[in-house]
């Protein structure tokens, strides 16, 4: 499964600078069953990402630092953002193209969505505040009968930790919204006609070792290789 890395200058133990990712997207992973392997973000090797797509059997684009607003058509208008590390939006934009030309399974996590939605022509709110939606855990209303409902087993997930200060604005074509905080903000998606796209705004990793609502993502993610 893959699994987009990080410019870092956060690690122990290597020589020179670090490529990294969180441990708890590879854990819930593992725990499902599957083997995660991380790509670096390195500009060049976003043309031999249709290729490689085709050796690995899913995706997750989990979170990190804000998409450049200009790749959404819009300049920057929060003193807010923060993050945008140009090789991040050049190889995970790629991966998901590729992934969705080839029907790769998909699970977007927080900016992964906020990725997803970009690629496929949709707009960010550049910034929501940071009262409701930074480091809580909420309850969401999910649509019945959707993937990410189907997954978790529930239609009202109630400990959904949030980690965000941008959301959905305008949301792209072929996306369709499956989930909601109570205050209308989108925190879930899946891609219609594929095979499995779901998108949520929160982070599922974060509790997901403690929490089996969680954890079926990463496991539903698998099941669909």
């Amino acid at each position: 499964m893959l699994i987009v890395g990080r410019v870092s200058s956060e690690a122990k133990g290597v020589r020179g600078e670090p490529f990294a990712a969180g441990q708890r997207y590879f854990r819930a992973v593992a725990r499902a069953g599957g083997v995660p392997l991380m790509l670096p973000p390195i500009p060049a090797l976003a043309a031999e990402v249709p290729a490689l797509m085709h050796r690995v059997d899913a995706v997750v684009l989990h979170g990190g630092g804000d998409v450049d607003p200009r790749l959404y058509g819009q300049e920057a208008a929060a003193d807010e953002l923060y993050g945008i590390v140009p090789e991040h939006d050049e190889v995970e934009l790629a991966v998901v193209r590729a992934a969705i030309d080839a029907d790769r399974p998909t699970l977007a996590i927080c900016r992964g969505m906020q990725v997803l939605n970009v690629a496929l022509g949709g707009t960010l709110v550049q910034h929501i505040g940071t009262e409701s939606h930074w480091m809580r855990f909420t309850q969401l209303r999910l649509e019945p009968g959707s993937l990410v409902a189907e997954a978790m087993g529930t239609d009202t997930p109630e400990q959904c930790h949030c980690v965000h200060h941008q959301a959905l604005d305008r949301v792209a074509d072929g996306l369709r919204v499956v989930g909601w905080h109570d205050d209308s903000l989108v925190h879930a998606c899946q891609l219609d006609g594929a095979k499995w796209v779901v998108a949520t705004q929160w982070h599922p990793e974060d509790s997901a070792a403690e929490d089996p609502t969680q954890q079926a993502l990463f496991d539903t993610l698998l099941r669909h290789t």
